[in-house]
């Protein structure tokens, strides 16, 4: 059933003033005055804000000004994701996270990895600029550098980058001078991250319980059987090197599984901090997976699914970051002071990865036809009716 809240009392879209943002709050007594386009958007200031450096000489450098519109720009969108990101975070920071909350999350999720995509097609337009334009404002930027960037950096940890993984761990809050930015980024870093949300919801998939369907439990015997079934068909390889080639392949599989069959072994790996995700959050992820066909893990499998995206495409925005940093400096130093393009290239590496075990999830897929039955109990928690009993009862 469609929206009552854009009725017009009778009264045509088009014969009402042109005011864009104009409307009522809760009531007809209580309205708020709207604005003309401009004064809403505060364009005035806006679009005053681009100071260009080398105006100082009386020779603007043509090329500054689309540097600073760029960099504008990417604050703006990271200001947006960080709006997104907040909204999602407290969704998440509850016991129980209903149906109609999910498809919220999924919503703001979606369009934080749209806006990455946006971020990385960006570069694009920015590499319309030549080494030989760069340079003849770059004088102009020292000691300013993209390092510094607030934002960039209270999205990382939001996100749930950990201190210890950076590269820079040491001069990150020293970069910034200022007490407020220190204080937003020591805030950024002591409230719960989106990683360490989704471990907490992750750690309450239905199926876990020991004394319930017992995924682990099923999913471990079903490994066993697996590998039996693959050391078999190997048997039977007549070929000397083949054989050898196969045998090699499923001592490989057997050390992988291994890990995660065994909870012990699960969580040394934890310790070496190879693994982020506590293992009855990585068995729960496992579960969304195997069973992403259910009604009730479609949306979760979704989520993890744009963790993942949103991952990936900051992957690919250091990427062209640094991409751009070898095409406009070559080996220069940065101006900022870092090393530049080498000290970029270290951030794309799998450490800088906040959702890194859901990539892993992959090694860990066995066969359909070996993926552990749902009981008829487990199977109706994951109906359809039970997902609308659960919207319904959200809603009270």
């Amino acid at each position: 059933m469609a929206d009552k809240e854009n009725h017009t009392n009778g009264v045509a879209d088009e014969d009402k003033p042109a005011r864009f943002g104009s409307y009522n709050v809760h009531s007809s007594a209580a309205k708020v005055e709207g604005k003309i386009y401009k004064d809403y958007l505060h364009l005035d200031g806006l679009l005053s804000n681009v100071d260009m450096m080398s105006a100082v000489n009386l020779k603007p450098v043509h090329d500054e000004h689309l540097f600073i519109i760029i960099h504008q720009t990417y604050e703006l969108w990271f200001k947006q994701i960080i709006w997104e990101m907040d909204s999602v975070r407290r969704t998440l920071n509850v016991d129980v996270v209903g149906e109609r909350s999910m498809l919220t999350i999924l919503q703001r999720m979606n369009r934080v990895a749209l806006i990455w995509k946006i971020c990385v097609e960006q570069f694009a337009v920015l590499e319309t600029m030549t080494p030989l334009d760069f340079m003849e404002f770059r004088g102009f930027l020292a000691p300013g550098s993209g390092f510094q960037s607030l934002q960039f950096r209270i999205i990382e940890n939001k996100l749930g980058q950990k201190m210890e993984n950076r590269v820079n761990q040491h001069t990150i809050i020293q970069s910034f001078q200022d007490p407020d930015s220190q204080s937003q980024l020591q805030v950024s870093l002591t409230e719960p991250s989106l990683c360490d949300l989704v471990i907490r919801w992750l750690e309450r998939t239905p199926g876990l319980e020991e004394d319930g369907f017992n995924f682990p439990q099923r999913y471990a015997a079903a490994v066993r059987r697996y590998l039996a079934d693959e050391e078999a068909v190997l048997q039977t390889e007549e070929d000397p090197e083949q054989r050898k080639s196969a045998e090699a392949e499923w001592k490989k599989q057997v050390e992988t599984f291994d890990v995660l069959v065994n909870e012990r072994a699960y969580n040394v790996e934890r310790q070496l901090n190879k693994r982020r995700m506590t293992y009855k959050a990585f068995m729960g992820a496992l579960m969304v997976s195997c069973y992403s066909s259910q009604e009730r893990f479609h949306l979760p499998h979704q989520f993890l699914t744009i963790l993942m995206d949103i991952d990936s495409l900051m992957t690919k925005w250091r990427y062209n970051h640094v991409m751009l940093a070898q095409r406009m400096l070559g080996s220069k130093t940065g101006t900022g002071g870092s090393s530049g393009y080498l000290y970029l290239r270290s951030t794309i590496s799998d450490r800088y990865k906040v959702f890194l075990d859901l990539f892993n999830i992959s090694s860990f897929i066995i066969p359909r036809h070996y993926i552990p039955p749902l009981t008829d109990h487990m199977s109706s928690q994951l109906s359809a009716h039970e997902t609308l009993r659960l919207s319904v009862s959200d809603a009270k």
